[in-house]
């Protein structure tokens, strides 16, 4: 009986790998760009990312790798431990901006690699806030880790918050853009994308719609862009997984201003 190398193998897993992350990529954004398949190609053989399991996020034609990639390139490379400290001095609770420092330690003779990470209102997206405490950990445990790991990717957690993205939809692009529930370039489609959050999640639909306009800046979720919507539904189901009692409190403020208006 022959037996198969583990260089062999883990080649045959990466190919394996590769394929599905580029049926995944298409499926979800359309056709990828030379570069972009070829970045993605280098990110899965050299770190073993998936987007399946939303280790990779494509924003604005750019590879950003998430908090949830990062914790596994983490634990592939067995790493010891981190340790995530408040930065008191720069921190004020009640302007809600904290400051943490994360030290990674990849091994036991390692000295440890720090990152510092912030946040506030002014550079949180409207679906977590309040949550700013978390978010500040959270992106200094993943700065951390890029710089243990010698990942030049950008986070998704670390990005700041850009109004722009939720500016006032042009009616005209609306309508070029085909948001509203039809496939494109083999896209899946928003609408299924949103049910399907909402039913793994257990959320009132209406109260998602309702949020999901205000979030938009829009009177309701029909006026907004593929791209506003798109950006809505990565931040719900990021925060869906992360802390889903605090979404559904969020949520269920929205019920006590529908019955308010009605």
């Amino acid at each position: 009986m022959r037996t198969i190398s583990p260089d062999k193998r883990r080649a045959r897993k990466m190919r394996n790998l590769f394929r599905l992350n580029v049926h995944v990529a298409r499926s979800k954004w359309g056709e990828l760009p030379a570069l972009g398949l070829k970045i993605l190609e280098e990110l899965t053989y050299q770190y073993g990312l998936s987007i399946a399991t939303a280790d990779l996020q494509l924003l604005n034609s750019r590879w950003y790798v998430t908090h949830g990639g990062l914790l596994r390139i983490a634990r592939q490379r067995k790493c010891l431990g981190i340790r995530t400290l408040l930065v008191s001095p720069h921190s004020d609770a009640t302007s809600s901006r904290w400051v943490f420092k994360a030290t990674v330690y990849p091994s036991i003779r390692s000295k440890g690699y720090v990152g510092y990470g912030d946040a506030d209102p002014s550079n949180v997206s409207p679906l977590v806030r309040g949550a700013e405490m978390r978010v500040a950990e959270t992106r200094a445990v993943n700065r951390a880790l890029r710089k243990a790991y010698g990942i030049g990717l950008c986070s998704v957690e670390e990005l700041g918050w850009e109004p722009r993205s939720f500016a006032a939809p042009n009616p005209q692009q609306a309508r070029s853009t085909g948001h509203d529930n039809s496939h494109q370039n083999g896209q899946i489609r928003l609408r299924d994308r949103l049910c399907l959050l909402i039913r793994q999640h257990q959320l009132d639909a209406n109260l998602v719609k309702a949020y999901a306009a205000d979030c938009c800046g829009t009177t309701n979720l029909r006026e907004a862009t593929r791209e506003q919507i798109e950006t809505f539904i990565i931040n719900l189901s990021d925060w869906a997984t992360k802390d889903r009692a605090g979404l559904v409190c969020k949520l269920n403020s929205y019920s006590r201003s529908q019955e308010v208006t009605s």
